[in-house]
């Protein structure tokens, strides 16, 4: 079979064995907002037509390919979902070789205060990594631009929570006065821990200003704005965990997760690194139950 994690400014398309075992793997910047006019069918030809040409059958896509702006909306399924659920939700898609072909739906879930939540492509990654956890029930975390808390119980998501982290630094970079001070240098651990410690308290937005605050009066070196700012929005993000968490998985390969792994370390989080081609196993096991549930 042939696994596709496309999102919104990438594209990964996995070729797997009959166990699940990776083949092949290709990656291009083919997002689905560069796909011009709708044209899906012919990108993802483009890019493993030579693999349907040697005998695959089966195409399992997960990820923003499935949202509103991509080939076909799959509907959000509720939590708790486990792979049944999941599977169930998927739509397919039509290809001109033939081949049967199937877009993954998103999970939705709202919190104790009727906020509702959404993911789309962390749903079938975790999937991929539920026989890995160390226990039935697990804290995944997701860091990224818009990062996740995710929590599985007896092979299900069975809530989660996004934080829009990544975004909201990018942003402060960017537009903001804070952005003025800050350098692309490599990151600080001292300002970094610094950024936690405060974070770990109330008042972000009046912490926020701080940053600024410490610089002109000399607390905050030139250059260490950046990763004081990273540590100040993380540590208000991990302050909104349960206290009594003592481990929690990292899925995710970037320095982001790095850091990420150092903050809950500093707290006395064990942490266990996840595998990075999870969407892969996960639409794998998908595939599984599709065929378990055809009739």
């Amino acid at each position: 079979m042939i696994a596709i994690d496309w999102g919104t400014s990438s594209f990964r398309a996995y070729r797997l064995a009959r166990d699940g075992s990776i083949v092949q793997t290709r990656a291009a910047p083919m997002g689905i907002m560069q796909v011009e006019d709708g044209r899906f069918a012919q990108a993802l030809q483009s890019r493993i037509g030579d693999w349907l040409a040697a005998g695959e059958t089966r195409v399992l896509m997960s990820g923003m390919i499935g949202s509103r702006q991509g080939w076909k909306e799959a509907p959000y399924v509720s939590t708790p979902a486990g792979a049944d659920a999941i599977a169930a939700g998927m739509v397919s898609v039509a290809m001109e070789t033939g081949a049967a072909a199937w877009i993954a739906p998103g999970v939705c879930t709202r919190d104790a205060a009727g906020v509702p939540d959404v993911m789309r492509g962390e749903e079938t990654q975790i999937l991929g990594v539920l026989e890995s956890l160390p226990v039935a029930d697990a804290w995944i975390c997701l860091p990224g631009t818009h990062s996740k808390w995710v929590y599985v119980r007896e092979r299900c998501i069975e809530r989660f929570t996004t934080f829009m982290t990544g975004e909201v630094f990018a942003v402060l970079k960017a537009h903001s006065i804070l952005g003025r001070m800050m350098d692309d240098v490599a990151v600080d651990l001292d300002a970094f821990d610094a950024g936690l410690d405060a974070g770990a308290g109330d008042g972000l937005l009046h912490r926020l200003f701080g940053v600024r605050a410490r610089a002109l009066f000399g607390e905050l070196p030139a250059g260490h704005s950046g990763a004081y700012l990273s540590g100040l929005l993380i540590g208000s993000e991990l302050a909104s965990l349960p206290q009594e968490l003592d481990h929690a998985c990292l899925l995710g390969s970037s320095e982001l997760t790095r850091l990420y792994r150092h903050a809950l370390e500093r707290r006395g989080v064990r942490v266990q690194s996840l595998d990075q081609h999870a969407a892969a196993a996960g639409l794998h096991i998908l595939d599984q139950t599709l065929e378990h549930m055809s009739p």
